[in-house]
């Protein structure tokens, strides 16, 4: 019963396969093998196709059984000249409808003709099939697990698998069924024999849900997927060499294109940039020099890196399109004159020379630029200077009348403003060399803050000496003399005005400064007259007592400093605590005159200690003890 079960399935597979090839010569089908290859017509035409030759003469229309047997043993003879044994079969046997031997037979032929080709590392045809059928549905496990050509097959999903991995556009693997054996076995049928071109050489019964498929018809039928898609593979491998030559050529042309598109582009920017430096014009202040030294380290930080890689990338990019050509062993490309890498070369090193020229001229002129910054910040600074210290000078040696005095300042003052733009500007000037990283100057030893310091200082000295003065003449106009000073001044006064013109010489008016005890060197007599007469050829009572006044004002400081004292005292020699405390001088005075005047056992010795503060060439020596 098994027997004839597998003979029954290769008969039918057979079969199929010997029509799938006799239609290449448009032969009737054949529907009985025991019959239709009896007159062993079939088996010649067989063998010349698959032979790809002539079987010469043979009888076309055997009608005995020895034309036939002829016709056979013609074919059987071919076979064996191909190094095909055949064992235990005979002419005989195929005239008379051995199937059994005649199976053995078309097996022996599908072996040799179309498995034994199959080679895969070096293994026999039937192991090499398998191997390679076990590579292509590696990734379909575990739904597919080709182990043999038996029962691996049966459900149908093997030969999806193959169909999927060369052609996953003609079905979607994953989403077949995988219960559905039959199912899925017709449909890799129908699209292997539709859309590739496989017979059908074999029936789903005859696969799907036996027990153990015959292993001949499942090689027959799986040899068939490894010569379509051997020929698919080939084809698509010539394809694609066709393809990689096309593209070749092609990617060589458009690189061609292209590196010369790039390289007159690149020599074109190189010209101009160095025209551009060849004719341009410095500034002459270094706001615009600095500004055209960063532009020009802008270029060479960012644009010529741009032009360094992109002459890198011509170099390789020649080097590419030659070796694709040399691939093929076709023809060298050849730049065009002027677009060589030996043209390149040249114009960068022109564009390096140029650039080192053109850095060189920018550092120049800057450093030109910096060093004129410098002399004429230091020339307005010393001359900032000496009208600083002309200031100071005359501040500190101003001496006479306080009105005089107030005057001159307030005409110092008038100089304020001037002086006050003019470090604006030399601000300005200071300014200009921070910005441009000027930190020495050998031409002066100032700085802006140097200046603007001592401009601070001049002012404030100026304004705190117009407050003195101002004070000092506001204090002297509240300042009288007594009724007795004032008869005295007049008795004197009158006494050397001889001529009673209310006018005194120069040597009356010595002669009654003497008697008050006013008495001068000569050159400063001198100017004492010259001040009280003006313009007058002498002095009028109203002059004298302003001179007087003045005189006694500034000998009878420390006098009246101790009339203070001795008032304070209430006529004592001495001052106490109490004393001070009474008159309400404020407690830190009482602290400052506590740690400073000499004590005695009655109090402090403010006379002493007045004593030990005046001038050693004071002439008047009285201290103030003879006041009544």
């Amino acid at each position: 019963m098994q027997t004839e079960r597998w003979q029954d399935v290769q008969n039918r597979t057979f079969t199929k396969w010997l029509n799938n090839k006799l239609a290449a010569r448009e032969l009737p089908q054949a529907a009985d093998l025991k019959k239709d290859l009896s007159n062993g017509i079939y088996l010649i035409q067989l063998m010349e196709i698959i032979g790809d030759e002539s079987l010469g003469r043979y009888t076309r229309n055997p009608r005995l059984r020895v034309q036939k047997v002829e016709n056979v043993n013609k074919a059987l003879d071919y076979i064996k000249s191909k190094g095909i044994p055949l064992t235990n079969i005979g002419a005989e046997d195929i005239v008379d409808g051995n199937l059994k031997l005649i199976l053995g037979l078309l097996w022996t032929l599908i072996l040799r003709f179309t498995i034994a080709d199959i080679s895969e590392e070096g293994l026999t045809a039937k192991e090499g099939l398998l191997l390679w059928c076990q590579r292509k549905t590696v990734e379909y496990f575990p739904d597919v697990d080709i182990q043999d050509f038996s029962r691996s097959w049966t459900s149908g999903l093997g030969f999806c698998a193959l169909i999927h991995q060369h052609r996953p556009d003609l079905l979607d693997f994953r989403s077949l069924d995988k219960t559905k054996h039959k199912e899925n076995m017709q449909l890799a049928l129908d699209i292997a024999h539709k859309h590739i071109g496989i017979p059908p050489l074999i029936d789903v019964e005859d696969i799907c849900d036996v027990e153990r498929p015959d292993e001949r018809s499942i090689m027959t039928y799986v040899a068939e997927y490894f010569h379509a898609f051997s020929t698919l593979d080939k084809v698509e491998t010539a394809a694609r060499r066709v393809e990689r030559f096309s593209d070749v050529l092609k990617s060589s042309h458009e690189m061609h294109m292209n590196y010369e598109l790039r390289m007159r582009s690149l020599l074109k920017k190189l010209t101009q940039t160095q025209n551009v430096w060849l004719n341009t014009v410095l500034g002459d202040n270094y706001a615009s020099l600095k500004k055209q030294s960063n532009s020009f380290g802008r270029f060479k930080s960012s644009v010529k890196r741009e032009w360094v890689k992109e002459k890198m990338d011509l170099e390789s990019l020649l080097g590419t399109i030659q070796t694709n050509l040399k691939t093929y062993q076709l023809k060298k490309y050849e730049p065009p004159a002027g677009l060589r890498i030996v043209d390149l070369d040249r114009e960068w090193k022109n564009l390096l020379n140029a650039e080192a020229k053109y850095s060189k001229i920018i550092n120049t002129h800057i450093r030109r630029v910096k060093e004129d910054m410098r002399r004429n910040f230091a020339e307005r600074a010393n001359s900032f200077s000496v009208m600083l210290n002309t200031i100071s000078a005359e501040l500190s040696t101003l001496h006479g009348d306080w009105a005089d005095q107030l005057e001159h300042v307030n005409f110092l003052r008038e100089h304020i403003g001037p002086l006050e733009t003019e470090l604006a500007s030399v601000q300005k000037l200071w300014n200009d060399c921070v910005e441009a990283g000027i930190e020495e100057n050998d031409y002066t030893i100032f700085t802006y803050d140097d200046l603007n310091y001592e401009f601070s200082v001049t002012v404030d000295s100026i304004n705190n000496k117009i407050k003195y003065l101002e004070l000092q003449l506001s204090e002297r106009q509240k300042r009288t003399l007594s009724q007795e000073e004032l008869s005295e001044i007049e008795k004197v006064f009158k006494h050397f005005d001889k001529n009673k013109s209310n006018n005194l010489s120069e040597l009356e008016f010595y002669a009654a400064l003497a008697s008050l005890g006013l008495v001068y060197e000569e050159e400063e007599a001198h100017a004492v007259f010259a001040k009280a007469a003006g313009e007058q050829q002498g002095v009028t009572y109203e002059r004298f007592i302003d001179i007087v006044m003045d005189e006694l004002e500034d000998r009878d400081s420390a006098r009246q400093v101790i009339y203070a004292f001795c008032d304070v005292a209430d006529g004592k020699s001495f001052v106490t605590e109490e004393d001070l405390k009474n008159s309400q001088v404020r407690p830190d005075i009482i602290k400052f005159l506590e740690t400073t005047i000499d004590k005695c056992p009655e109090g402090y010795d403010y006379l002493k200690w007045i004593r030990t503060l005046l001038d050693d060439d004071n002439d008047d020596n009285d201290d103030g003890t003879n006041r009544n």
